[in-house]
């Protein structure tokens, strides 16, 4: 009966074409267009509510969520640090998905990308390489490069997973602590993608993007299962 209730509240939302944060009909109003009672119904909500399709608002009423992947994420970083206890290589698993999405999607960029988004690829590469020097963390900077490269693409949903693959990967990220990263290297690697999209070869670009995960994922299989929980700045 809740899975019905969720799949007709979710019909709902399609049929009225529905906006993120548009009301949704009260609960008895619900109650009644359902035909079901008010703890169905008000358990239907919770479970939608659980997977960002639904915001409760207490004393206000319920709205479309968001509809984030940010179940997703969670479900992601869950799984990878379950799977480390069991003795599984789901941080690898994990970082071996989100290097087959790059890498077949960087090919595409090659020579497509708009002078705004090199001006500011090259500011990031800048900034890291900055902080590189500093002895700061460039997990931020690093991230915002790989956001910035693949906004290109003008695939808003695309964007969106990619962001949640990284999210997952580095709320369990490793600190490898017997094989650490120069940051140099790091930074070296984001030139050298950039370079190779912005001259257009697709085949140089695609290189570029397999020689930096292959140095994460060297790194992330040289670390001792203890090492696990540790969490650095600079896993690209």
């Amino acid at each position: 009966m809740a899975r019905d209730l969720q799949e007709r509240i979710k019909e709902l939302i399609i049929d009225r074409r529905l906006p993120p944060g548009a009301a949704l009909p009260t609960e008895p109003e619900l109650m009644a267009l359902l035909d079901a009672g008010r703890n169905s119904v008000r358990e239907a909500l919770k479970a939608l509510q659980a997977m960002g399709i639904v915001d409760i608002r207490h004393g206000f009423g319920t709205y479309v969520g968001p509809m984030s992947l940010a179940p997703m994420v969670e479900g992601l970083a869950f799984r990878t640090v379950a799977g480390h206890h069991r003795g599984e290589d789901s941080l690898l698993e994990l970082l071996e998905l989100r290097e087959a999405l790059e890498t077949g999607l960087v090919s595409r960029l090659a020579g497509r990308l708009p002078e705004r988004d090199l001006t500011e690829l090259d500011a990031l590469v800048d900034r890291m390489e900055q902080q590189a020097a500093q002895g700061a963390g460039l997990a931020e900077t690093d991230r915002a490069f790989h956001a910035t490269l693949y906004r290109g693409l003008g695939n808003v949903l695309l964007s969106e997973v990619l962001e949640a693959f990284w999210d997952a990967f580095h709320r369990v990220r490793t600190a490898l602590v017997d094989v650490p990263q120069d940051p140099r290297i790091t930074c070296r690697q984001h030139r050298d993608i950039l370079d190779a999209v912005r001259s257009g070869d697709s085949i140089r670009a695609e290189a570029a993007i397999k020689k930096h995960f292959l140095n994460i994922r060297t790194r992330v299989a040289s670390t001792a299962p203890e090492d696990y929980e540790k969490l650095p700045d600079d896993l690209g």
